[in-house]
């Protein structure tokens, strides 16, 4: 049974930093991308960064260059450091597998409970 447990976030002011945990269960963490994914208030999820079972990765536009993704596959962990935030970073983030459906990742959909990033001065 895929298990996930997000952990780190809290209340942080414009400018600030952060780093998320992912802790994972129940696969083979290690054959997995894993993505990083947020929802804000009203708005639909996003996927803000993965990283492959080979260590490359990806961003959204919106946080290259502020965000970055990790992994230690004997940990069975990802992590996301967020540096920078700005108060738009404001969302509930979670943590998720990853297949390659054609050419797209796409979540395997075991979400875990999130948590959550508030930017606010």
């Amino acid at each position: 049974q895929v298990q996930l447990v997000e952990s780190g976030g809290g209340l942080v002011q414009p400018g600030g930093s952060l780093r998320l945990s992912c802790a994972a269960s129940g696969f083979i963490f290690s054959r997995y991308a894993m993505g990083w994914y947020r929802r804000g208030p009203g708005k639909q999820r996003e996927r803000v960064a993965l990283i492959t079972s080979g260590g490359g990765t990806n961003y959204a536009d919106s946080v290259k260059g502020r965000f970055t993704i990790s992994r230690d596959n004997a940990k069975n962990s990802t992590y996301l450091q967020m540096n920078s935030l700005k108060l738009e970073d404001t969302s509930v983030y979670y943590c998720n597998p990853l297949s390659l459906a054609n050419t797209a990742y796409v979540p395997l959909g075991h979400w875990g409970q999130g948590t959550q990033v508030t930017v606010s001065s």
